[in-house]
């Protein structure tokens, strides 16, 4: 037996609209579902605000903190959200103001100057545990990013 859903919609909603001899009126939310009508799934306006694209936006951070080392397994959990890497960026950036790819720049970059400055760990080191497979990958990385080679950031501010 199939089972026939009622819902109801707000004006707005994107959902494809019925046909005019199924379509009813009631004034609030709450007569609807004393009628027996359930609200839309689509525009959930049983919510005072829904926002399905800041919980993807709160997904993709939670994989960034995770794989922030290691950026092969990241990209594999991202693509498994099942959206295209431009889509991606942009959900992300409504949300954080950048992009996955920034937000994951900013964290290998704290992770290196806090283990620059608090550590004597060997800059090689600390370079392949950021997931780089080259010192030079590395020292480009964090030039173009800092403004100077690592050896010398740690230089200048391990003094201070």
């Amino acid at each position: 037996m199939c089972e026939i859903y009622w819902y109801f919609c707000r004006p707005s909603c994107k959902s494809k609209i019925p046909k005019r001899e199924n379509i009813i009126f009631i004034d609030t939310k709450e007569e609807a579902i004393e009628a027996g009508y359930r609200p839309c799934k689509r525009c959930r306006n049983d919510l005072i605000s829904y926002k399905p694209l800041k919980e993807v936006a709160i997904e993709i951070k939670k994989l960034s903190d995770n794989y922030w080392n290691d950026s092969i397994n990241w990209k594999q959990e991202l693509r498994a959200l099942g959206f295209s890497q431009h889509r991606l960026d942009e959900i992300f950036k409504e949300e954080y103001n950048m992009t996955p790819t920034e937000y994951m720049t900013t964290k290998k970059l704290e992770y290196a100057k806090e283990m620059l400055l608090e550590t004597d760990m060997k800059i090689i080191d600390i370079a392949y545990d950021l997931g780089f497979n080259q010192l030079s990958s590395f020292y480009k990385f964090f030039k173009n990013n800092v403004g100077m080679a690592p050896a010398n950031y740690r230089k200048c501010h391990k003094n201070m």
